[in-house]
């Protein structure tokens, strides 16, 4: 597989257009790193390591609205294998006029583009959610 990330962004993407409440892949820490900013952003519900085999499974718990609408209205990757995306701190995009939310890998770890902002530190642009 050439884009682990981009693979992770199907299967919720596919999960959720599905309706599904789960759906699991393999585990990697930029993987668990975007898991855990999703889920502090309100995206998914909650997420889950399995150690099953050598490289464990991530079970994403995803989220719906009161009336079973998809909380996570898109989602797509930035920067990839072949072309990477790295902004400064001033040059970070906004996601649908702060609607949605930018993911960027910084010296700080996995965060969103608000807090990378705040912290005043730029990165690679990894994917936007709205």
């Amino acid at each position: 597989m050439s884009d682990p990330l981009a693979d992770m962004l199907t299967r919720i993407r596919n999960a959720a257009m599905a309706h599904f409440d789960t759906v699991d892949m393999p585990l990697s820490k930029l993987k668990l790193g975007v898991a855990k900013t999703l889920k502090q952003e309100g995206y998914i519900r909650d997420y889950q390591v399995l150690k099953d085999d050598v490289q464990g499974t991530l079970k994403i718990d995803l989220k719906y609205g009161p009336h079973n609408e998809k909380v996570i209205t898109g989602i797509r990757r930035i920067s990839k294998p072949g072309l990477r995306q790295y902004q400064k701190a001033d040059r970070i995009p906004k996601v649908m006029s702060g609607l949605g939310v930018a993911i960027l890998s910084t010296s700080h770890g996995i965060i969103t583009d608000r807090e990378a902002r705040h912290r005043n530190v730029g990165g690679e642009v990894l994917c936007e959610v709205w």
